[in-house]
This record gives C-alpha cells, sequence and structure tokens, in this order.
C-alpha cells in the first residue's frame, strides 16, 4: 500500500562477518610502522550525516549509530559510543574482536591511556578530527608514553575495496522568498564578526555555514540539503568558496559569482597556506574545522584563531521570512501527520500493522503534500520493547507486529524548502496501563512546562532543562538525552549552538527554533517521548523590568488524550493542552476529508469535556 523513498530498512553488514576487515586494517597499520589508529564517526566537516565515502567506521566495524568512535591497536580494538547506541552496538559489531565502550563516562582518551603502552606509535587523519580531539589523544598517548602520530593518507581507505566515490550531488539555489535575507546583506553581517574577532580571515568549514552564507542547498548528504564545501572569508575582499565545479550549473555557479570567487576543493590547501604566509590570523570554527586546517596555517607562519564560528549564532536566529515559512511548513506537516494518525488509528487495533508499514505510510502522507524534499532524518517507529531504545531505527530483522496494549514512539521529519519539522507522538495502541498512563502524564507536564516557560532575555537551555524533568524526578525517574535541540531552516534537523540540555550554554534568542522532547524509557517493555517545536519569542508581561521570552509551538498535531491522566495535572496544564489543541483544530480541518476531520475533532476535543 505504501513504499518509502527516502528511507531503507535493510541490516547493515555487521558482526563476525566484518572480522576479516579487522584483520586487513592491521596489516596495513603495521606496514606503516604504526601499532593503533583512531577511526572517528567523522568526515572532515564533523556532518553529522556523511557520504557513503565517509562512512570508514561502518565499514569498518559494522556499527552504523551517528556518533562514535573507534580505536584499533595490536591488540584489542575498541568502540566508543554513548548511551543512546551501547544496545545497538552490541547488536551490530562482532563482540569478540570489538570491546564496546563509553563515550563519554569514562571518555575513550581515558581508556587509551590505559591500553596503550610505553613506544606505541598511534595514527590519526588530522582532517578527521577537531584539533581539541587531537589535543585529548596526544595527552592520553604522553600518559602512556606513547607517540600520536598524523598520517598523510587514511589507511582504512588503503583496505577498503570498493569504497563509493565523494558524492556530487547538484547545488541549488535557495530563494529569497524561503531565505529572507541576500547573500550580501548576510556577508556584510559576518565580516562585521571577522572584525570583532580581530582575525583577517574566517573559513568555513561547516557546509551548513556555506550553505546560509551564500543561499544554496545541495544534495550530498541524506537527510540534509548540504553542498559540501568550505569558504574562506576575509575581512575585506571578495571570498572564495571551495566546492566541486560538476555539483554547480551555469545559473548555480552566476549566482555565487555574484558575491564570490569559486574555486576547486584542492585549491583549498594553497590558498590558505599563500593567506598563512602572509601572517594572517585566520578564524576556525573549533566544532567543525579540522585539524588539517589549524596545522596547515600554523606550519606558514599564520595564526589559527580557534573559537565558535560566528556564522552559526547568525544562522540560529531566524528572521522574518524563516519564521513565517516554517509555520506554512508545520501547518502543511501537521495535515499529514493528522491523516496517518487517523490512519494509524483504524489499523493498528488489528495487530497486523508493523513498524516499517508505519514508516512508510507515514512519509507516503508526508509525499502527498506534493511539497516534500526528504524526510529529515531516519523515522523512529519503536513498539513496545523497541520504543524505550532512544535512537530506534527499524530493519526487516527488528521490525515486528505492533500489538493491542502496547505503545507505538514515532519521531519524524521532513524537509520542506519553507522549513524542517521534527515531532514525536506517542500513541496508545488498544487499553493502555495505568502505569503507562501515569509516565506519559509526567512526560506531557514536563513537556508543558517548556512549553509555557517564560524567562528573561539571555536565559540558557541548561536553565530551563530542569523544567522539563521536575515530574519524573518526583517519581525517582529520568531521561538520559537533553531535552530539546535548535533546528535549521531547510537545513539541519540538529542545528547548533543553542539547545534545552544540562550542557546548553548559549543563550535563547528570539527568532530561534528548538525541539521540546522530554521522555521516559523503561527497557524491554515501552518508551514515551513527546516532541513540539517550539519559536523562542518575545512575551509581554506588565511590569516587567527586563525583556521576557518565552515559546510558541509550531508543531501542529494531537496528543494522545488517551494516556492522559488529568488528576495528575493542574488547570492551568490542561488549560493550555485544551488551547493548544483547538489551534491544531482550527488551523488542520479544513485541509482534511470528513472522516479524518471527524477523528481530529474527536482527537482535539476539550479534556475537561
Amino acid at each position: 500500500m505504501f513504499e518509502a523513498h527516502f528511507q531503507t530498512f535493510e541490516d547493515a553488514e555487521g558482526g563476525v562477518a566484518l572480522t576479516a576487515r579487522l584483520a586487513a586494517f592491521r596489516e596495513e597499520l603495521a606496514r606503516r610502522n604504526l601499532t593503533g589508529f583512531v577511526i572517528p564517526r567523522a568526515d572532515a566537516h564533523q556532518n553529522e550525516y556523511v557520504p557513503p565515502s565517509e562512512e570508514r567506521l561502518a565499514w569498518l566495524t559494522g556499527f552504523t549509530g551517528s556518533a562514535g568512535l573507534a580505536a584499533v591497536l595490536a591488540e584489542q580494538a575498541f568502540l566508543f559510543v554513548d548511551g543512546r547506541y551501547t544496545l545497538q552496538a552490541a547488536q551490530q559489531v562482532d563482540t569478540a574482536a570489538w570491546t564496546v565502550a563509553s563515550l563519554t563516562d569514562p571518555p575513550p582518551e581515558a581508556t587509551l591511556a590505559q591500553a596503550l603502552k610505553a613506544g606505541d606509535r598511534l595514527g590519526f587523519d588530522p582532517w578527521l578530527h577537531t584539533t581539541g580531539a587531537v589535543e585529548r589523544l596526544e595527552a592520553a598517548c604522553a600518559k602512556a608514553g606513547a607517540e600520536l602520530v598524523p598520517v598523510d593518507s587514511n589507511p582504512v581507505d588503503a583496505v577498503w575495496q570498493e569504497r563509493p566515490a565523494p558524492p556530487l550531488g547538484q547545488v541549488t539555489v535557495h530563494d529569497l522568498k524561503f531565505a529572507g535575507d541576500a547573500e550580501a546583506d548576510k556577508l556584510a553581517r559576518i565580516r562585521e564578526e571577522i572584525a570583532r574577532l580581530r582575525t583577517d580571515a574566517l573559513v568555513l568549514s561547516d557546509p551548513h555555514a556555506v550553505a546560509w552564507t551564500f543561499n544554496i542547498r545541495g544534495a550530498d548528504v541524506a537527510h540534509t540539503p548540504l553542498p559540501i564545501s568550505y569558504a574562506v572569508l576575509p575581512k575585506d575582499g571578495r571570498p572564495t568558496v571551495f566546492i566541486d565545479g560538476r555539483k554547480l550549473s551555469n545559473s548555480v555557479r552566476d549566482h555565487l559569482e555574484r558575491n564570490a570567487d569559486v574555486a576547486e576543493p584542492k585549491q583549498l590547501v594553497p590558498h590558505l597556506t599563500a593567506l598563512a604566509q602572509s601572517g594572517a590570523a585566520i578564524a576556525i570554527d573549533a566544532a567543525t574545522g579540522a585539524d588539517a586546517l589549524s596545522r596547515l596555517i600554523a606550519t606558514n607562519g599564520g595564526k589559527p584563531v580557534r573559537g565558535s564560528d560566528p556564522v552559526a549564532l547568525l544562522k540560529a536566529v531566524k528572521n522574518a521570512t524563516e519564521i513565517s515559512g516554517t509555520h506554512t511548513a508545520h501547518a502543511r506537516d501537521g495535515v499529514a501527520l493528522a491523516r496517518f494518525l487517523f490512519w494509524l488509528d483504524r489499523e493498528a487495533p488489528g495487530g497486523q500493522l508493523t513498524e516499517i508499514d508505519t514508516v512508510e505510510a507515514l512519509e507516503t502522507f508526508r509525499r502527498e503534500t506534493g511539497a516534500l524534499k526528504d524526510v529529515s532524518f531516519p523515522t523512529i517507529a519503536g513498539s513496545g520493547p523497541n520504543g524505550a531504545i532512544v535512537h530506534y531505527r527499524v530493519t526487516r530483522k527488528t521490525n515486528r507486529r505492533i500489538r493491542p496494549g502496547e505503545l507505538l514512539l514515532i519521531d519524524s521529519g521532513a524537509q520542506y524548502q519553507d522549513g524542517t519539522t521534527d515531532v514525536t507522538r506517542t500513541i496508545a495502541v488498544g487499553a493502555p496501563s495505568a502505569e503507562m498512563r501515569d509516565r506519559f502524564t509526567r512526560v506531557l507536564r514536563g513537556h508543558l512546562a517548556i512549553a509555557r516557560a517564560v524567562f528573561p532575555d539571555g536565559t540558557t537551555g541548561a536553565q530551563i532543562d530542569a523544567f522539563a524533568r521536575q515530574f519524573l524526578w518526583q517519581a525517582g525517574l529520568d531521561f538520559e538525552h537533553g531535552t530539546g535541540h535548535g533546528v535549521g531552516s531547510y537545513l539541519s534537523v540538529h542545528e547548533g549552538p543553542a539547545r534545552i540540555s544540562k550542557l546548553g550554554t548559549t543563550p535563547l534568542k528570539r527568532g530561534m527554533i528548538l525541539s521540546n522532547e522530554p521522555g521516559y524509557y523503561k527497557t524491554g517493555e515501552y518508551g514515551i517521548r513527546i516532541e513540539n517545536l517550539e519559536l523562542v519569542a518575545a512575551k509581554e508581561i506588565p511590569g516587567s523590568e527586563k525583556p521576557v521570552n518565552g515559546f510558541q509551538a509550531l508543531t501542529l498535531a494531537p496528543i494522545d488524550r488517551r494516556l492522559i491522566n488529568t488528576a495528575l495535572m493542574t488547570s492551568d496544564e490542561i488549560a493550555w493542552l485544551d488551547a493548544y489543541h483547538l489551534r491544531v483544530r482550527n488551523t488542520l480541518r479544513e485541509a482534511l476529508d470528513d472522516a479524518t476531520r471527524d477523528w481530529l475533532d474527536a482527537a482535539t476535543r476539550p479534556l475537561a469535556g
């Protein structure tokens, strides 16, 4: 009935079948006089989604998660993953050959400091690590009496047979009707930041920053419209964009050349070398700039200045056009979600639907809008115990039927030219248990505490993160992920620098879009998460002595009333949710057929009613 165009459900190669690759890799290390090597899950830009040609970690280990690091030593091999991926890693790798260890507590460097021996030579590819990461590895090696060795070519590539070619996705112009601000205006603002940094130039190593600055989008990686590229912006004069010319039509090249010179990627090194030889101070993004860039500048007489990319903050604050676009995108997405949720409510109680069925159906309803460019990430559709795996991705092997009495957690998003969406709903299939309703209501109250929060201008995500956890904490419960992340405008669904988490130190500014997604996960039984995207906006408070902000919910989708225990809620919380549901109903119902409209009316009726 349905078909997914942007997602696959095949199981990645893994386990014992890949152990021969590890042996071949160790032979290559020995040939290079290295006793170990570090393989991050990264490309030269530290992208979240990387091209197939850059999936070195997955090729060598079998682990396909979005965050991880491998270290291969002569007699040991470690795969470091965070808490989201512990279960997945154990299933995908050969645990007889690989030791799965923590990516955070303790960090990999602590493990390596103990595993390395005096005289060991640990190799790394300086194009795949930031300078900060390299400094941590250097400290670990020094503690063990080992040497950290940069390599000119990656030994994984030497043994990777049939490695895919680098991507050549065609670049498109992101029209002003979506972008809102012209490239020249953006460049003027960036030059002000370069002057503030007291540097001579800025390297844009993050393709998201290049895309935003020059109003282009690409097709080099899955789910994010990125053109893999660099740019160098001098404090005076024309910037240079380094991008494979085969990706550019004549009209796109003309668009870029109105404000920049265009060069091939191989010209980046000589360009930066010449700039460094003039003694220039060159700003590099500490989060995405490869250590190779810092080394290149320093060894040629320049001064690398590592810090936060100023474009990240400029990009995070959406302009009026982008805000208008995201409202339109969310209304469109809401219609697709309503059609999906009605279909799910009709079909799921029969016990025949599978997780893959739901992923395919939701993508189909979005494609039928006629505006879908891609999903913004692979849909998470976890029923029963699979819902407790925070970043679960269904495959043919793990796919299971959704049974009555279970919860279905479905986390999904869409890429439209006018906005990026990300929404999670937890659905009761059949009658939920009292415990499920209790946990869901605690998560909902945390979600509402963020949605209803009022906070002074300059407040950080870390200062409000606990709002989302308080009702879970009261029952001795918690969730291990952050409460929210930034979201781009037809760019990455996970955008910095702002986030709502214990580590969110960036002040929340009006115009930022963040997710609000507390959850609860009972291992082996069920998972709960409720996610809306929120716009930071001004709040008018009579007598306020300073500017005050709050959130406007962008996402338009019913929250499952069957899972709510209203006895646990306050009247203000119930009033807020009723008002939200009224807005959902009024915004979406005219675009729906009669049957879906009737379902929506019931799904959004007042809780008190």
